[in-house]
């Protein structure tokens, strides 16, 4: 038996998906992208994150991933330690986020066997709130003590540290921990107070933790996880069963005694743990190969499977498109016709300076760049189809991508395309022309190498080099760059779509932007200043309701006085105090509801230019530029991992006024 026990395997991932991030195995139904985790649940998604070294990190929500195991149904997981320090004059040192920490996710459960709840300090009150059975929990403890004498190690036994088990199903937790007198009588060795949940067979208490925790910033916790509340032969009949076709359901066992079954028939094993009460299941993937079986691929397309699906992709040699055989050039030619290649020709031939700045790409040069359209050359795949890398006859790096449309709107795309083409500036992506034979026009843009501006704010490893003088400086070019748009073009031009993962770093962080109403982009921009202040995402519901738009509880911090509670900790010192709450009011403009309250682009440009001078005077003249952070931002982008050029569509060239 348990022969047969150990000779059964699950599989680490589906078919054609990844499995590890670093060194952790990410086994189905869990999954690194989109189509490898169980269909429909984004809790099952692991977004495996470079950290500051550069190493792979899995996360869920915002907490990092240790193991995941599918015979104990259980995935670990760092949680963050809620911590409320105090100076030696009693002064708070820790932020609210600090002291309350939450743990938001409706599918996993704190697991009751594997954990316990714990606070730490002399002075303290702690409390673990959250969810059971739909209904709200709420419980805690409180220690006091006065000598470090009384505390006892290896031991919580009250004094300095007290400790209750967790009821199971609990949900949704928030940690909090507070102080009774500010740890005014115990401050010389206990400054802080501690609330966590911890692996209960990692703890062991310690006296140094009255001081050392506080470094602690994330300890070992277990999560139960489950999709299925039955045993798999009552599940297995009900219409709403979640193990679809090609699937099966499977029992983890949680004892030792383990009978496995086998049905070569329908291919699957069922394990069955016979000492154990509790029954969840997950899927465990049995693919077929449509490619093999069947396909409606044609013979341009290569034929790739995927769980329970399969996709065309285009062969080498072969794009989008593109026609193939005799008639080849006839129907390119059908194409830049309907495309408007007619009329862009002719308006070129009229201005001399369009002609200069406005290239007509063909089929045969953007293939040569692409090399046939290599998949090592893809940047990207989304609604607006595939963009691609490439490198032009003179060595210039570019974007390839689709420009879908609406064929009524084909003279002002053309008309479109050459104004944008027209614009020089060096934070703005560069559109170089566009590609008219294909049945949806190629545009060709500037290729920008590095990340988007939002993945070096809110990745914990890459925000740590953006210091408050590099921040300024970004923000700083960017609104020069909105600026150049809406007062020094022949047109009016508005970004409409102003945030920080449409700001393109290249690898020297020099920033390039992209293009309703230039009070609008105000205000986006106003987000976008928030974010480099508080490093902070826009929206987030791991937050407190009251704080999940970012912009509005911005906004409530500074008129609350509470500004340097929800900046980035470590772009704060005492030099610049002054110039963040400056730019922070300047930002609190911009938000202004009414369209006629916020300040133009020229203004904030004028004003961030001002105080970035200024910080450099009393700094010491410090050349932010030696750090290689430049910025540009770009023209029509959107990024998720590198540059997804956003398409001419979302560039308005005249004032819209939407009340935004």
């Amino acid at each position: 038996m348990a022969a047969a026990a150990t000779a059964t395997t699950f599989p680490s991932a589906l078919p054609d998906c990844p499995d590890k991030c670093g060194e952790i195995q990410i086994p189905y139904p869990f999954g690194l992208t989109e189509g490898c985790y169980l269909k429909g649940i984004t809790s099952f998604f692991i977004n495996c994150t470079p950290n500051s070294k550069g190493e792979p990190l899995p996360l869920t929500g915002n907490v990092i991933v240790t193991n995941i195991s599918i015979i104990q149904g259980q995935i670990d997981i760092l949680m963050y330690n809620a911590i409320d320090c105090y100076s030696e004059l009693g002064t708070r040192l820790s932020y609210k986020w600090e002291w309350q920490r939450r743990l938001y996710n409706p599918i996993f459960t704190i697991s009751q066997t594997q954990n316990t709840f714990v606070a730490v300090g002399c002075d303290t009150h702690a409390y673990l709130n959250g969810f059971q059975k739909d209904q709200p929990f709420s419980t805690g403890c409180l220690s006091r003590c006065q000598n470090i004498s009384n505390v006892v190690n290896g031991k919580c036994s009250g004094i300095a540290c007290c400790q209750i088990q967790i009821p199971g199903g609990l949900i949704n937790i928030t940690l909090e921990a507070y102080s009774f007198k500010k740890h005014s009588f115990v401050f010389d060795f206990n400054p802080c107070s501690y609330a966590f949940i911890i692996r209960e067979a990692k703890f062991k208490f310690s006296s140094a933790y009255l001081t050392t925790l506080r470094n602690n910033k994330t300890l070992p916790m277990v999560l139960d996880w489950t999709i299925g509340s039955e045993k798999c032969d009552l599940s297995r009949n009900k219409s709403n069963y979640i193990c679809e076709e090609n699937s099966t359901c499977v029992i983890p066992c949680t004892g030792l005694d383990t009978v496995v079954y086998h049905d070569s028939y329908l291919k699957y094993g069922c394990q069955l743990c016979t000492n154990s009460s509790l029954y969840y299941y997950y899927c465990e993937a049995i693919d077929i190969d449509e490619c093999k079986e069947h396909n409606n691929c044609t013979k341009k397309q290569r034929c790739v499977n995927k769980p329970g699906s399969y996709d065309c992709l285009c062969r080498k040699g072969y794009h989008m498109d593109e026609p193939e055989g005799e008639k080849a050039h006839q129907t390119q030619g059908k194409f830049f016709q309907q495309n408007g290649g007619l009329l862009l020709k002719q308006q070129l031939s009229n201005h001399q300076k369009y002609a200069e700045t406005t290239k007509i790409f063909t089929t045969k040069e953007l293939k040569k760049a692409t090399n046939n359209y290599d998949e090592s050359r893809v940047l990207g795949q989304g609604g607006y189809g595939t963009m691609y890398r490439g490198v032009l006859s003179d060595n210039t790096m570019v974007a390839i991508k689709s420009k879908i449309g609406d064929q009524s709107q084909i003279e002002q795309f053309i008309n479109e395309t050459i104004v944008l083409t027209q614009i020089n500036h060096r934070n703005m992506v560069k559109l170089f022309g566009c590609c008219l034979e294909t049945e949806v026009p190629l545009l060709v843009y500037e290729f920008i190498t590095n990340e988007t501006l939002s993945s070096h704010i809110h990745d914990k490893g890459l925000s740590i080099l953006l210091s408050w003088e590099k921040r300024l400086k970004i923000a700083t070019e960017t609104v020069g760059a909105l600026a150049y748009l809406h007062s020094s073009t022949s047109m009016t031009i508005i970004h409409r779509d102003v945030k920080t993962a449409n700001i393109l770093l290249d690898d020297n962080y020099t920033t390039k932007a992209s293009q309703l109403t230039k009070k609008s982009d105000a205000y986006s921009f106003g987000v976008v200043m928030v974010e480099l202040l508080t490093g902070k995402k826009v929206l987030s519901f791991d937050r407190l309701e009251i704080d999940r738009n970012l912009a509005i509880s911005f906004v409530s911090a500074i008129k609350e006085d509470r500004l340097l509670q929800i900046l980035e900790d470590h772009i704060v010192n005492e030099d610049n105090i002054e110039q963040l709450k400056e730019v922070a009011n300047l930002a609190k403009r911009c938000l202004s509801l009414r369209r006629e309250d916020r300040p133009s682009m020229n203004e904030v440009a004028v004003e961030l230019e001002r105080l970035r001078i200024m910080g450099k005077h009393s700094l010491g003249n410090i050349d932010v530029s030696s750090h290689s952070f430049n910025v540009d931002v770009v023209t029509g982008c959107s990024t998720s991992t590198t540059a997804e050029y956003d398409s001419i569509k979302d560039q308005v060239l005249k004032p819209v006024e939407d009340g935004r």
